[in-house]
């Protein structure tokens, strides 16, 4: 008996600590028109009742572009979460131009973003899962291997922030209403050289998060993940990036937090490559946040 439970207490703890990668590689498409592949996913997508969000195709970056989608029971979980769960609201899908096809690995996003909320939606993020698979193929985990049990508090090391750093907030408006508008007015006018990717909005639970493509030439985000070499094109659907409203209160993950998330196996020297890019990111984000100025014909 002694044997039995001490062989179940093993398996709780290996199960506890599996790794998991933040990639999942699907089955490639034959090369072709970006466009044309990039269609073809999304109909394979919306077969298995995923909604469209939208598409990305980030500027500087040639090797390809960005499925984005969501689903409905995922949004219940997080509706019921609430906060800043808002942030996983979309799943993002990496195009190559020559047919490669990666997903975001569902268990290893939500467990991040949802945190302690995620035992209530795994059984919406097994879903997912299992008709990501069945809509792009089962290929392997890639991009580095985080334990499972450490994503909810994920930190690259001890100095990096994590998911809910004080360093999160940009800006707190008078309402919920008010923030919506001065997110939704920047990415209409390119503030920062940026635009709206995508957007989701639940205004009854005061929460929506917006996908930011950011153009720039010098400084977007075709300047930092080009850095980053053959993993910066291969983790495409790390993109875009999120800026996110909780209440009355505007956000946007730490750079150093998120883009170890997104590429948890880069070596210190590689990220040193980028150490510009979080500030970057961070002084974009502010300028989204900020009162925007009347313009004539607003």
């Amino acid at each position: 008996m002694k044997k039995w439970l001490l062989a179940g207490w093993l398996f709780m703890v290996v199960s506890t600590c599996q790794a998991l990668s933040p990639y999942t590689g699907g089955t490639p498409l034959p090369a072709g028109e970006l466009q044309v592949q990039m269609g073809t996913v999304e109909k394979k997508l919306q077969a298995e009742g995923f909604t469209l969000l939208g598409r990305h195709l980030p500027k500087g970056l040639q090797a390809g572009g960005v499925v984005l989608v969501t689903d409905s029971a995922m949004l219940q979980a997080i509706r019921a979460s609430g906060g800043s769960g808002i942030v996983a609201a979309a799943i993002r899908v990496g195009v190559q131009r020559d047919g490669r096809v990666s997903y975001t690995t569902p268990e290893y996003w939500y467990r991040a973003y949802l945190r302690q909320a995620y035992p209530q939606a795994e059984a919406a993020a097994r879903s997912v899962q299992a008709r990501l698979t069945k809509a792009l193929g089962p290929g392997n985990g890639f991009g580095g291997d985080v334990p499972a049990d450490r994503l909810a508090n994920y930190q690259y090391m001890t100095s990096m922030e994590r998911f809910d750093s004080f360093r999160a907030e940009l800006r707190a408006f008078g309402s919920f209403d008010e923030a919506l508008q001065m997110v939704r007015k920047g990415l209409t006018n390119g503030v920062g050289t940026t635009a709206k990717v995508y957007e989701v909005v639940m205004a009854d639970r005061k929460l929506a998060v917006f996908g930011v493509a950011m153009n720039d030439a010098a400084r977007g985000e075709g300047w930092w993940v080009g850095k980053l070499g053959a993993a910066g094109q291969e983790h495409m659907a790390a993109l875009p990036y999120e800026i996110f409203i909780v209440d009355n209160k505007v956000y946007s993950l730490p750079g150093r937090y998120r883009i170890a998330l997104a590429w948890p196996s880069l070596s210190m020297s590689e990220f040193m490559n980028i150490r510009y890019a979080p500030d970057v990111i961070l002084k974009t984000m502010n300028q989204l946040a900020e009162v925007q100025e009347q313009r004539p014909g607003d």
